[in-house]
């Protein structure tokens, strides 16, 4: 997808994966929606790299909306990296069922979210003119987890099971419109997501993973996306970016 004269979203693109892939953005010189919560660092990234920022919670359709109006130009790219995790066990330790609502919240914001992006954008994308046949592309994130999530990882699994389930479908969907849509399952990167865990649990981690053995780096991410966005054969396709790693269950 040649992005000339075209704009770029990037979801949670204050911190990790989306600023990775932002900062990408930038570097090719195209201009760039970020998209994240109001509370993020999202308008000092926008100041520092050039981009604009429309703060939105992704499962929020008048917001997002208002974030996607901020493009001077036709989208042709997004790149959704937004989520958040959060431990739900089936039974918690007391004995007692798991949260139904941290539940729904985590789906909702991986899941739902997801879709709400996808449905939104995707909607501005088929009225563009073709460029080569393509009028835009997606990328979402999935994760590892989609396969083999840990015990406490049932809400993010379970979403991000979905994300794995909607690709295909969606790539399919948009064909006829010449949209593309990919996923990239990350394996353990260095994101806040696991700024939450310590040290020790952070460096079991990154023994887990057979080569290279570390945690991923975010412009690892950031590279995979903007591969997918210029090579037109990439499309409804689940990658995983995640060094060999296998999940064990905790």
């Amino acid at each position: 997808m040649k992005l000339d004269n075209s704009w770029a979203v990037v979801t949670g693109g204050a911190s990790g994966l989306g600023l990775a892939t932002v900062r990408r953005f930038a570097e090719r010189g195209v201009p760039t929606v970020i998209v994240d919560l109001p509370a993020s660092d999202g308008e000092r990234v926008a100041k520092e790299v050039g981009a604009v920022f429309g703060p939105a919670d992704v499962a929020d359709p008048d917001a997002v909306n208002a974030a996607l109006d901020l493009a001077e130009g036709p989208i042709r790219a997004l790149v959704h990296c937004a989520g958040r995790g959060g431990t739900v066990r089936v039974v918690e330790r007391d004995g007692q069922p798991g949260s139904l609502e941290m539940y729904e919240s985590i789906v909702r914001t991986n899941l739902i979210g997801t879709f709400n992006m996808l449905r939104l954008t995707a909607a501005r994308m088929v009225t563009n003119e073709p460029v080569e046949d393509e009028r835009g592309v997606c990328v979402l994130t999935a994760s590892v987890a989609a396969w083999e999530g840990q015990i406490g990882q049932i809400p993010y699994a379970s979403a991000k099971s979905g994300v794995v389930g909607m690709t295909l479908v969606a790539a399919r969907d948009l064909a006829r419109k010449l949209v593309r849509v990919c996923s990239i399952a990350p394996g353990t990167f260095d994101t806040p997501i696991l700024s939450r865990f310590s040290d020790e649990i952070r460096d079991g981690l990154a023994r887990q993973t057979p080569h290279p053995q570390r945690l991923g780096r975010p412009d690892e991410f950031a590279a995979l996306a903007h591969h997918i966005i210029d090579n037109p054969m990439l499309n409804g396709e689940t990658i995983r970016l995640d060094g060999a790693i296998r999940m064990p269950p905790k």
